[in-house]
């Protein structure tokens, strides 16, 4: 099995606001995990996002991987093509918080935020 691509160019941008909450939660877990992102079919809009943290093993040559200082984002080509240019933020208000999705792809976005239209 070959290694996937490391990308320098960033198709999924992180802000540093969500790049230090997702590096919290990653060290709660107490693991060596990458955070995947992707997109399916669903939602309000059509199709909806999708992220978790899995094991850095299951990475595969299908996948493009993002280096943050360390830490990975890897998201499947075919999501890629939905998600290309996102930037992933996150905000702790009390009402709207959360991670959040800019996705320059997306024609309509629903209220929620979590899932979008091409």
């Amino acid at each position: 099995m070959t290694q996937a691509t490391q990308s320098q160019q960033r198709g999924i941008q992180l802000s540093e606001t969500a790049l230090r909450q997702v590096k919290s939660l990653q060290q709660k877990q107490g693991e060596e995990l990458c955070l995947r992102v992707g997109v399916r079919q669903g939602g309000c809009s059509g199709m909806s996002y999708m992220m978790d943290f899995e094991d850095t093993s299951k990475i595969t040559p299908h996948d493009e991987v993002f280096d943050y200082d360390g830490f990975k984002i890897v998201c499947d080509r075919k999501s890629l093509l939905y998600l290309y240019g996102l930037m992933l933020d996150y905000s702790d208000a009390m009402i709207g918080g959360g991670f959040q999705f800019t996705n320059p792809n997306a024609a309509q976005t629903c209220g929620c935020g979590k899932s979008f239209g091409v």
